[in-house]
């Protein structure tokens, strides 16, 4: 059941990395209500979930802080591979950023730093990602409800997204129940707290403080197994549910702008502007999004790992040579190759051209190697 589904606010900017840290499944929900706040009434998970499911958000904007400490490798060459610095800091320290939300199809992130700002913008099928520091634009078109065209972004940037990548699915592999309440931005909240039934897990605990009164996130935070130190946190520290002027979605790139087309950017990532192969790539993707194959998943719950095999036909980049250069060599039964870990996330590449991926110890994804040649 999918928690959040008929609710996709800023659906369109949650990227692949933060579901991974957000793993698993799903839960068993607690019927026995947690402490409360005398001011609030009391409410059991089952409840809770409930009023996520049920809550209507006309619009929004606020500011959000995010927090990160995710324990990754110091890969320099990271900030250059996601294609914007201002964004790839994002998985590390923390920053301040400005929301809108007016409706699925218009939203709008800013990302402050100093006297730089990166917004991510979306108004009906345009997409812009803007950079004051580069002084550059990508423009790109979104084709009916799929994201082709959209500009790339980083880790969840309000409670909402984050939330809805954590309650997508429902299972046994998760005891829900309900914390101490809180106040959020100056508002009323519950704390919902899951938790992995499975210890091997690398993800101790994920709190999802529910406001009160509208039913969303005001914060999100990651903890890792056996530290009460969150290892990721996205919280409001304003926040108003008027909904939005259409003008605040309206971008115009500023004068000495250089604006790119997303395809455009795409070509010259490749090395190749004039590559008609390239072009019909594009436009039959465009045409009829590719569904390929998709990761083969290993387990379930909390400690799913992902398998998947590089595709080689377009040859070696050099970017990412030289990031999975920068990890440790690792070997064993299973053959050898590069190992990433982070405080709530490992991830194997073979030299074989496989890469497994999950919030597990290394050694098991060793086991998982060794056993899906």
């Amino acid at each position: 059941m999918s928690v959040l589904s008929k609710r996709p606010v800023l659906r369109w900017l949650v990227p692949a990395t933060a579901a991974v840290a957000v793993i698993g499944g799903g839960a068993a929900v607690a019927t026995v209500a947690g402490a409360a706040d005398p001011t609030l009434p009391d409410r059991s998970a089952a409840q809770l979930l409930v009023d996520l499911q049920t809550a209507r958000l006309d619009g929004l904007s606020g500011t959000v802080v995010q927090r990160a400490d995710l324990g990754l490798p110091p890969i320099v060459s990271l900030a250059g591979m996601l294609g914007d610095d201002s964004l790839a800091s994002l998985v590390d320290g923390q920053h301040t950023l400005r929301v809108w939300y007016a409706g699925p199809d218009k939203a709008r992130i800013s990302l402050l730093g100093g006297d730089a700002q990166t917004d991510v913008i979306r108004n009906g099928s345009d997409t812009w990602l803007w950079s004051s520091r580069s002084k550059t634009a990508t423009h790109g078109k979104i084709n009916g409800d799929g994201d082709h065209g959209a500009p790339p972004a980083g880790l969840p940037a309000s409670p909402q997204e984050a939330a809805d990548l954590a309650l997508k699915a429902i299972d046994p592999s998760t005891q829900v129940s309900v914390g101490r309440s809180t106040k959020i931005a100056g508002r009323d909240a519950y704390e919902l707290n899951l938790t992995p039934k499975d210890h091997e897990s690398l993800v101790g605990q994920v709190s999802i403080a529910i406001d009160a009164t509208e039913h969303v996130p005001l914060r999100f935070r990651i903890y890792p197994a056996a530290s009460d130190k969150a290892a990721f946190e996205v919280a409001f520290t304003m926040i108003n549910f008027d909904r939005p002027d259409d003008a605040q979605f309206v971008f115009n790139p500023p004068a000495g702008t250089k604006v790119t087309e997303f395809d455009e950017a795409l070509k010259a990532a490749a090395g190749d502007k004039d590559d008609k192969a390239l072009e019909d790539k594009i436009a039959k993707e465009r045409q009829q999004p590719s569904k390929g194959e998709g990761p083969t998943i290993i387990g379930e719950g909390w400690t799913t790992v992902f398998m998947a095999k590089l595709d080689k036909t377009g040859g070696d980049e050099p970017g990412i040579a030289g990031l999975l250069g920068q990890l440790p060599k690792v070997s064993g039964a299973w053959g050898s190759g590069r190992l990433f870990t982070s405080h709530l996330a490992t991830g194997l590449l073979t030299d074989d051209g496989r890469v497994f991926f999950g919030a597990v110890s290394p050694e098991r994804l060793y086991e998982v190697a060794a056993s899906h040649r």
